[in-house]
């Protein structure tokens, strides 16, 4: 963790992910780094939650500031052990903490990606505020942003991979004494002094000029790429799930922007789903 030291955690994700990705296959300092990730995230998560929020008014902000950190911790919580017991299921040697830290590497730079666009949205709440484009522009830089953090869970996932921690461990096997070769009969020198004529020479060294000549040559065959664990392909079953427990978490925990058409609540009434609210929005719009 020395080369971690005055730099932020998603400065070194970006530069050194090779080394993030070795320190988590060492299961090395998770905790230190882990903690760092989360606080950052947090962070982040809550400076933009509070841009959403500013669309309704000061109080939503905070709220916001509140509910997207929240938003993302809880739907971690209750996807993680799936995650973790899958890698079980399927012989993975991946702890809590390294899968932990792994999930986190991709939260991380989902907050962070998104904090660097908020700017942007802020940029569009004072120049057009619409709240149906307002909505579907931090709508899309989320999604973006989780493309993005998703991505580097998949590259992490592959390193582990690469390090034999998502395949069982090989069985070991005792290789079986080769049998022993048995002795090529070489022909005897004729002399001169035998009577032998040269012709007869060379008719009895025939046979052992070309002495591979009866067995037939087999073409080179391709290396075969190991086939890919179950671990990586149950990844993608769980970034589905990881993606429908967070949409339909946001969709219980909203408001997160605010209709400037109505007053102020903490929460409203679980009706509808988010992917409906989502094209009436786009409807809207156009």
């Amino acid at each position: 963790m020395g080369n971690a030291s005055g730099l932020l955690v998603i400065e070194r994700i970006l530069r050194d992910r090779q080394g993030i990705w070795q320190q988590v296959v060492e299961d090395r300092g998770l905790h230190r780094l882990t903690g760092q990730m989360l606080l950052s995230s947090v962070v982040a998560l809550a400076v933009y939650g509070a841009v959403l929020g500013s669309f309704h008014s000061v109080l939503m902000a905070l709220t916001s500031a509140v509910k997207l950190p929240l938003l993302f911790l809880v739907t971690l919580a209750i996807c993680l052990p799936t995650l973790y017991l899958f890698n079980l299921v399927f012989g993975a040697r991946l702890s809590i903490r390294q899968s932990l830290a792994l999930v986190m590497v991709a939260l991380t730079v989902t907050a962070m990606l998104a904090l660097a666009f908020a700017p942007i949205s802020l940029f569009f709440l004072i120049t057009a505020p619409d709240y149906s484009f307002f909505k579907l522009l931090n709508v899309a830089i989320l999604g973006l942003s989780a493309l993005v953090g998703l991505r580097f869970l998949t590259g992490g996932m592959r390193v582990l991979n690469d390090h034999g921690l998502l395949a069982p461990a090989p069985a070991e096997v005792v290789a079986a004494p080769a049998p022993a070769a048995a002795p090529v009969p070489v022909p005897a020198a004729v002399g001169a002094g035998n009577g032998a004529t040269p012709a007869a020479s060379s008719c009895s060294a025939t046979p052992a000029a070309a002495p591979n000549a009866a067995w037939p040559q087999r073409p080179p065959q391709r290396p075969v790429a190991p086939p890919r664990p179950p671990s990586m392909t149950l990844l993608y079953v769980w970034i589905f799930l990881f993606g429908f427990v967070g949409t339909q978490l946001a969709w219980t925990l909203r408001p997160f922007f605010g209709s400037p058409g109505m007053k102020f609540s903490l929460y409203r009434d679980i009706d509808g789903n988010f992917y409906a609210e989502i094209f009436r929005t786009i409807a809207d719009l156009f």
